[in-house]
């Protein structure tokens, strides 16, 4: 959908998540045992929570651009409350990481994600599409960090194509 590199560090499993569904062909690759494997599901029951997941990361993800959420969702931090975390610690420097408990829980992996993201700056400039028939997740590497769109060639476009045409009427 787009031509933006991927997010940076932990946040790529995030866009990658937030991506597995195309909003406007319905195409969801959750729906096919690669696109579940590809994160770790397998089972149907961690595919409705993956679901889940996503929706609350897409909500999240608008609300890093400004824009309302597409639809009620739970909580970001009511999913992620539960993720099994735990503090390493290097020996040989003394720097400390969040990193999952166990790495085969989606949740946990993306809630250690999300918490590398706080600490290096970067979880705002992870964001949603504001075009309604996309919501694309993108990492938004523009200077002022005010990135609006997945593809300035395709969403911005069509944005810009319908306000002027909407100032011609």
């Amino acid at each position: 959908m787009t031509e933006r590199s991927p997010a940076p560090g932990g946040l790529a499993l995030v866009e990658a998540l937030v991506n597995t569904l195309d909003i406007e062909s319905g195409a969801d690759s959750l729906d096919t045992a690669e696109g579940r494997a590809r994160f770790g599901i397998t089972r149907d029951e961690e595919a409705g929570q993956a679901r889940a997941l996503r929706e609350s990361l897409r909500a999240t993800l608008l609300a890093h651009a400004g824009h309302p959420p597409h639809r009620e969702v739970t909580p970001l931090g009511e999913l992620l409350a539960g993720a099994p975390l735990v503090v390493t610690v290097d020996q040989a420097d003394g720097s400390a990481a969040l990193v999952p408990a166990d790495d085969r829980s989606l949740s946990a992996r993306v809630a250690a994600a999300v918490a590398e993201a706080l600490v290096a700056g970067t979880w705002t400039r992870l964001k949603a599409c504001e075009a309604a028939d996309c919501l694309w997740a993108y990492y938004d590497r523009s200077p002022a960090g005010r990135g609006r769109w997945c593809s300035m060639q395709v969403c911005g476009a069509r944005a810009k194509m319908r306000r002027y045409r909407a100032k011609g009427a």
